[in-house]
């Protein structure tokens, strides 16, 4: 009998693979999927893909086909990180579509999506679509629209009230997706909060009128005290929303959020003091995800625990703060968070360094110890933070940013020019001119694609 089996073809290898809740509920995709490559295709559910697409094997597939319907709606948010993550990992995207809102189908085609079609399929579709997608790398985003435009006319769709404080948009009408900051502590009572809470202040105040709309995210989940640092109430919703991010939309994330001056957005962390594994990285993923396609600035205050999702938001972010200060327990962490980042296989680019609590310019000794922790540590702190002694803590007893009660403090004019810098990289990435055309200054950290 092993011989006989032996003599049996090997299966075809996979070429392409849909992404539905059920693609039984899709029987003409099936149908057309069969056609176009025989047996050389699987089936993913959302959670599936989404563990799936960020693994090598991933990319030696040709195309995946994203297939939802209106039930679909209330996992937008892990819907497109499906389609992005496709994107990342060199994929083509075709989405097929069957009742969907005007607004939600906009939003995915804005994710990413190569290609549209709508469901049921109409003949040769499909085909069509893969051709297209073969032969030109996909339809233009107008094509598409109009396309999908074309099963809507009776929709209706309702467009944004000025009320729901969407970003701007960019000229050619599409929203850019926000950038996402992470700040983290090498060690307790490294400043991490405080750098998180005045760094969203000052780039929501860089611009006079017109600045990014800003929103900080608490993911201390046991003490976390972003709300304390602003005197924001910790909202009963907000481990409702926690308990059941998948569920969750952008009306919901909104009425989740507290409002500091109407400068900033904050989503605080719970009342309560829950296990830190309440969240998975795919609520982790739909968290931020519906937060950066809400705000142009997202920034994330990080526990100092290494979670089971700090790998999650490491990768969403654009930049990963790891604040340190200067003493040996914080360089030893410090080293210790860069060995794992290294040994997952994480992108290491993206960690960039801040000294707290630095001592003066005119403290030569103290520099030499910064240079000292740095050649230790075999990198270079893109940004020195000044100490700005105990008015700082007095300050944040005030609940209130640095520079509105101690504008002169050394530490809030230091974030103030952070934020600047990081506000002229944003539009510089937007705008297309090269970084090389900025000033040199302090903008290696800044060579990252945001979005």
């Amino acid at each position: 009998m092993a011989s006989n089996l032996a003599l049996l073809p090997e299966p075809e290898p996979l070429r392409a693979v849909t992404v539905s809740r059920d693609v039984q509920e899709f029987d003409l995709l099936i149908e057309d999927m069969e056609t176009e490559l025989g047996e050389a295709w699987g089936d993913l559910d959302f959670a599936e893909a989404a563990a799936f697409l960020r693994q090598d094997d991933a990319r030696k597939l040709e195309f995946i086909v994203l297939a939802v319907d209106k039930d679909d709606e209330a996992r937008l948010p892990q819907i497109a990180d499906v389609i992005r993550q496709g994107k990342r990992s060199g994929l083509k995207v075709i989405l097929v579509a069957d009742g969907l809102g005007p607004m939600a189908l906009h939003e995915l085609l804005r994710a990413g999506a190569d290609d549209f079609a709508p469901y049921p399929l109409p003949e040769a579709a499909l085909s069509d679509a893969v051709s297209r997608i073969r032969t030109q790398g996909g339809a233009d985003n107008t094509e598409m629209l109009k396309r999908a435009g074309a099963d809507m006319v009776d929709a209706q769709p309702q467009l944004p009230t000025p009320s729901m404080n969407l970003p701007a948009t960019t000229g050619g009408g599409v929203k850019p997706e926000g950038a996402i900051f992470a700040v983290q502590s090498a060690s307790g009572g490294d400043g991490a909060t405080t750098v998180a809470v005045n760094l969203a202040w000052e780039l929501a105040n860089v611009v006079k009128d017109g600045g990014p709309t800003i929103c900080v995210i608490d993911l201390g989940l046991q003490f976390g005290s972003v709300a304390t640092y602003l005197d924001l109430p910790r909202k009963a919703m907000i481990y409702e929303v926690l308990s059941d991010i998948s569920a969750m939309d952008e009306q919901a994330f909104r009425q989740a959020l507290g409002h500091y001056k109407d400068k900033v957005s904050v989503f605080t962390a719970p009342a309560e003091i829950l296990p830190l594994d309440l969240i998975g990285p795919e609520d982790v993923t739909g968290l931020l995800t519906l937060a950066r396609t809400c705000f142009d600035i997202v920034i994330i205050d990080m526990p100092i625990t290494v979670t089971g999702w700090t790998d999650t938001v490491f990768s969403l972010s654009d930049i990963y703060f790891l604040v340190c200060s200067l003493e040996v327990r914080s360089a030893q962490n410090a080293m210790r968070f860069h060995k794992l980042l290294q040994a997952e296989g994480l992108p290491i680019e993206k960690l960039t360094y801040l000294l707290n609590r630095a001592p003066g310019k005119m403290d030569m000794s103290g520099r030499g110890r910064v240079d000292k922790m740095a050649d230790s540590l075999g990198v270079k702190f893109h940004a020195v933070l000044p100490d700005g002694g105990k008015q700082v803590t007095e300050v944040n007893d005030q609940a209130a940013p640095i520079s509105t009660l101690a504008a002169r403090n050394p530490l809030a004019k230091e974030l103030g020019k952070l934020a600047g810098s990081l506000l002229e990289a944003r539009k510089a990435i937007q705008s297309g001119v090269p970084q090389g055309a900025q000033k040199p200054a302090k903008k290696a950290i800044f060579g990252l694609k945001f979005g």
